[in-house]
């Protein structure tokens, strides 16, 4: 989806230009290794509500727009049941959010004849509007629902919020290759990566035929792989953007 991806990686400059900054830490790190001192009541009165947080279990949305219910704090959230993990694809790809970038997207396009296989007017605006819609729906059931049952993977993102810059920097590339299974260890991603290619593949049965083909695919894939880097750049250092620029 080529509008959410422009917010996406609006958020992600952002990002890098407050990257000079030192970002305040996660309260949810004080709330799950508190510091020790010689009495309990002592530790308690030492951290005040405004600096103590509970930890989320979701972002819900970036720059309050973008759904990110995908994304966690907790380091170790419980596991995923498939009914949860449907429950995620739904509420990722159904979102109205998407309905508006996907009209958006299908706008553009046929303003610069993108597709141009779909043709022009009404009709050609709804190939393209539907298409939109078929790509963020087969992604994110293959992503988020299908392959990670089979292979028992967790599809969240989730948050360090600790650490230097370019630390949290790589820690959200790589989680898009290198992610999380159902019993918390860490494997190669096969639930992203698979998902982005086989969304792709299946997009050749409704793009028109000049825009079908090996090559096109690849590109169209590690195009998917792209903007889920940045999302994930996104889902990490939002909750700092907005806590240092809106104090929230």
């Amino acid at each position: 989806m080529r509008t959410s991806n422009l917010l996406i990686l609006s958020a992600a400059l952002l990002t890098c230009t407050l990257s000079r900054i030192t970002f305040a830490q996660q309260s949810t790190e004080l709330q799950s290794q508190p510091q020790q001192t010689s009495s309990p009541a002592s530790s308690q009165a030492s951290v005040t509500p405004a600096t103590l947080r509970p930890p989320s279990e979701s972002h819900e949305r970036i720059l309050g727009v973008i759904p990110a219910f995908d994304v966690t704090d907790l380091r170790r959230a419980p596991s995923l049941t498939p009914g949860q993990k449907f429950k995620l694809f739904a509420r990722q790809a159904f979102d109205p959010v998407q309905w508006v970038a996907a009209g958006a997207q299908a706008g553009l396009s046929q303003a610069h004849n993108t597709f141009p296989g779909y043709g022009q007017g009404a009709a050609g605006y709804g190939k393209r509007y539907g298409a939109a819609m078929a790509d963020i729906t087969d992604r994110e059931f293959l992503s988020n629902f299908l392959f990670p049952v089979v292979l028992k993977q967790d599809p969240r993102y989730f948050r360090s919020g600790r650490g230097s810059i370019p630390h949290r920097f790589l820690y959200a590339l790589e989680q898009e290759f290198w992610g999380k299974t159902d019993r918390g260890t860490r494997q190669f991603n096969f639930s992203k990566v698979l998902g982005a290619f086989a969304a792709k593949g299946i997009s050749n049965l409704y793009y028109p035929p000049d825009d079908r083909g090996f090559g096109i695919t690849m590109r169209r894939s590690a195009l998917t792989l792209a903007s889920g880097m940045a999302s994930n750049l996104g889902a990490e250092f939002w909750p700092d953007i907005r806590f240092k620029v809106f104090h929230r």
